[in-house]
């Protein structure tokens, strides 16, 4: 039986601390796969800004000659009405039914959840293990009591909360921002990735 992480994110682009998140989480929590999951355009809820081919691109780069890391692109393929982690993540668990799958997310998402503003809410959380990261500022023990939903369906092992060291925020946006400004963010994403990103114009205002 395999341990598996789904790791989701727009990576508009793939950064450096996605890379370094994902091998510490997989080293932390023993896991033997990391799954890279990008997001669909489809998705109401996020505003990306470059195209699904260049961000799959992108992250397909990054992660190549890493055999812990798998890029899926199974969100992306999917009709807009289906996107959902709860219904995402009921894949997974059908595609590997002999292996323990987590879904690896920032404690702001934990708290997001917990406030019910996720889809299918409480089915996710009573369905599922969850690998949450810190986010600076956030208390995750609080967001679970305080929650409803979080603290009735923590078995002891709904939550593998990770505390010390993973809360390091160059983002996405700050990449995009710098770019559109004639900025400088080489050294915070893969070079070859910033090498596509340059050969592309992507992110430039």
């Amino acid at each position: 039986m395999a341990k598996i992480g789904i790791y989701g994110s727009s990576f508009d682009p793939i950064t450096n601390v996605h890379l370094w998140t994902a091998s510490t989480v997989a080293h932390r929590c023993r896991l033997d796969q990391v799954i890279f999951l990008p997001c669909s355009s489809k998705r109401k809820d996020k505003r990306l800004h470059t195209t699904d081919e260049h961000r799959w691109n992108m992250m397909t780069l990054a992660i190549e000659g890493n055999d812990t890391f798998v890029a899926d692109d199974y969100e992306m393929k999917q009709e807009a009405w289906k996107l959902s982690t709860y219904e995402t993540l009921k894949h997974f668990k059908e595609k590997y039914p002999n292996d323990d799958i987590y879904f690896i997310m920032g404690a702001d998402l934990l708290i997001d959840i917990g406030n019910r503003k996720w889809a299918y809410a409480e089915e996710l959380v009573k369905e599922n293990k969850f690998i949450v990261m810190a986010r600076n500022g956030i208390d995750m023990l609080k967001a679970i009591s305080k929650s409803p939903i979080l603290r009735n369906n923590d078995d002891g092992g709904t939550f593998q909360l990770i505390d010390k060291g993973l809360a390091m925020e160059i983002s996405s946006t700050y990449i995009r921002d710098e770019l559109a400004l004639g900025g400088e963010p080489r050294y915070l994403l893969p070079e070859v990735c910033y090498e596509y990103v340059k050969e592309h114009r992507l992110y430039t205002s």
